[in-house]
């Protein structure tokens, strides 16, 4: 695009944006508007394919702002909630976040006024696309195809079809090729399709329906199994429908057995009754609850030892959930989590962090404390990765209940225990991890690595540490806007 010396007084500007998603093109035109002193009114943002494209009257050469220009101001606020809004399939949008943009040069705290339209608009399509994100993550549904060339190592393919109302495709990337690092996938949609082969992610152009196979062998398995877990006794049919659009159906294998397991939800909850059943099978609702499940647990070795089941502790509505590995020694003792070594430990950094740990919840990925005896001493083992996907019940338990929007993982059982996968903590640290709830993972060291390091090394990653402890301690601040 031709730039413009100077700006002319009364001109108007249209904007070409090279993709209806991309934030990073419009944060820079925006800006460079913005020292300009182009108000909001003699600007056209056109996205591709948009109708403005014929209608858009003005100048496309961009003006370059002088040389004394101030810098522009914008809130980090302002900045995570545009990223996201952006997103929307609003042609508005771009209008909108620009007109916040130029208001906010004079009035820096705008953001914080919840009563201003402007900043009341953004929120509104920052959560709908946060909505459109959780129902990607919960819906798409792939199924097996062939590939075609008899050379490759890998014969398995699969594909999904969905049908986002934004323009969350690109975003929602890395969640799938985390998620399913080690499988060749596509997702199609109207919108554009993404392509993993396990190494590298392609885009492609939009699809059709009929361009997604229609089923697989797999799917009668998949019914099976969600027959097998669709609990009546939680059946509330308008939150199910809130939950799951009818939309979405007919993309699920499951959704053609709803009708009949809502049908017959009364009389399978009757016999679960009779049988004795029903406390056993659904999910505990309430933290007591839990409290009172895990005391009962023996589904691992953990629990037949000489020790207690260790619950967490803390608000039930708190924004930040905080997990580490499994109760020591001490906290078996206690019966609360962390207070021994480690939990002062990370009690100090928290409060030089600027984080309330009264504010958490804290808990731990395994229940139980994982011991060998020698003399009078009980001296701590690590859990394996049987015993903490068997306890991932009780955590994801925990999550349910409390819904905290940032979750803290401490260590690589912690981590494990909320991906279902292990992962390196030097490759994962210091960035979020969107799950599936639309909740931020992030993951850093166990306090205790802490304790037992020394000399530089203990330096640098008790460092690391606080650098991770003060950007949650920052992220947190901006998720509650």
């Amino acid at each position: 695009m031709m730039a413009l010396p100077h700006t002319k007084p009364d001109s108007h500007y249209a904007v070409d944006l090279p993709e209806a998603d991309d934030f990073d093109f419009w944060r820079e035109r925006a800006s460079a508007l913005v020292q300009c002193a182009v108000p909001p009114g003699r600007i056209a943002w056109v996205e591709p394919g948009g109708s403005g494209d014929l209608f858009a009257h003005g100048d496309r050469r961009m003006p370059v702002p002088p040389a004394d220009a101030r810098p522009v101001r914008a809130s980090k606020r302002f900045v995570s909630l545009a990223r996201n809004a952006i997103l929307h399939s609003d042609p508005e949008r771009f209008g909108l976040l620009y007109r916040l943009l130029w208001r906010l040069q004079a009035t820096p705290r705008i953001m914080e006024d919840k009563a201003d339209p402007d900043v009341r608009r953004a929120e509104e399509l920052d959560k709908a696309v946060r909505r459109d994100s959780h129902k990607m993550h919960a819906f798409v549904r792939f199924r097996l195809v062939e590939a075609g060339d008899e050379e490759s190592e890998t014969r398995e393919h699969y594909v999904a079809w969905f049908e986002p109302e934004h323009h969350i495709l690109r975003a929602n990337a890395g969640f799938f090729m985390r998620r399913f690092a080690n499988m060749r996938w596509s997702i199609l949609t109207p919108r554009g399709s993404l392509h993993w082969d396990g190494a590298t992610m392609s885009e492609g152009p939009p699809a059709q329906r009929s361009d997604a196979p229609g089923g697989d062998p797999m799917e009668e398995l998949w019914r099976g199994y969600y027959a097998s877990i669709f609990n009546p006794a939680r059946l509330k049919v308008g939150a199910m429908l809130k939950e799951m659009p009818r939309k979405y159906w007919k993309n699920m294998p499951e959704a053609a057995l709803i009708p009949g397991l809502v049908a017959g939800a009364q009389k399978r909850e009757s016999a679960m009754v009779e049988k004795g059943a029903l406390e056993f099978e659904e999910r505990p609702d309430t933290l007591a609850a839990i409290d009172k499940a895990i005391r009962a647990c023996r589904k691992c070795p953990i629990g037949q030892l000489d020790n207690h089941a260790v619950m967490g502790e803390g608000p039930q509505d708190a924004a930040l959930m905080i997990v580490g590995e499994q109760p020591g020694d001490q906290e078996d003792q206690a019966g609360r989590p962390f207070v021994g070594p480690a939990g002062q430990l990370l009690d100090a950094h928290l409060e030089m962090a600027g984080i309330d740990r009264r504010a958490a919840y804290v808990t731990n990925a395994v229940k139980h404390f994982k011991y060998v005896q020698r003399g009078k001493r009980r001296l701590h083992q690590n859990p394996g990765a049987k015993e903490i996907d068997t306890c991932r019940w009780w955590i994801e338990s925990e999550r349910a209940i409390v819904g905290p929007k940032l979750v803290l993982a401490m260590g690589a059982s912690a981590a494990r225990s909320l991906l279902g996968k292990t992962v390196s903590i030097s490759r994962v640290r210091g960035a979020p991890i969107a799950l599936e709830d639309g909740s931020e993972l992030w993951v850093t060291a166990h306090p205790s690595y802490l304790l037992w390091i020394e000399g530089a090394a203990r330096e640098e990653q008790t460092r690391l540490f606080d650098a991770d402890l003060a950007a949650v301690r920052e992220r947190l601040a901006e998720l509650a806007g």
